[in-house]
């Protein structure tokens, strides 16, 4: 096991799958119902750009899968699967923080995400009896 290459892979997954779901939803306001996609696409009422960034994030999205199976092979699951909490402190950083997305900060919003990161950090703190062997 080889634990910064599985932390990086986590991370690639954790910033892969984050992308992904901002860009989702910075198409989807600029989208049609998607059973209505051909018919809009035919009339040319839909924003070809916006179709693009729902493909990339796709494409995204099984891009992260890949580095989390990758990161599965060098990390125990409890530390792995408390990383992919980050994903949802970085997207409301983001989505908060850059105006396209017209969300907002909220006490109890930020209060959740930083417990959430509390979390994170209290379990990948310490090494694991494996992982002294490992690193």
């Amino acid at each position: 096991m080889n634990l910064r290459r599985g932390f990086a892979f986590a991370s690639g997954s954790v910033l892969l799958v984050s992308g992904a779901q901002l860009g989702m939803r910075w198409s989807m306001t600029r989208l049609p119902q998607p059973s209505q996609w051909l018919t809009a696409i035919s009339q040319g009422d839909v924003s070809l750009i916006a179709l693009g960034v729902v493909f990339g994030a796709i494409v995204a999205y099984a891009l992260s899968m890949l580095c989390w199976l990758l990161a599965l092979r060098d990390l125990p699951l409890g530390r792995a699967y408390s990383l992919l909490s980050i994903s949802y402190a970085l997207v409301y950083l983001l989505a908060a923080s850059l105006p396209i997305f017209h969300e907002s900060f909220t006490l109890s919003k930020t209060l959740g995400v930083t417990l959430v990161i509390l979390g994170v950090l209290t379990i990948n703190s310490r090494r694991t009896p494996s992982s002294r062997n490992c690193a």
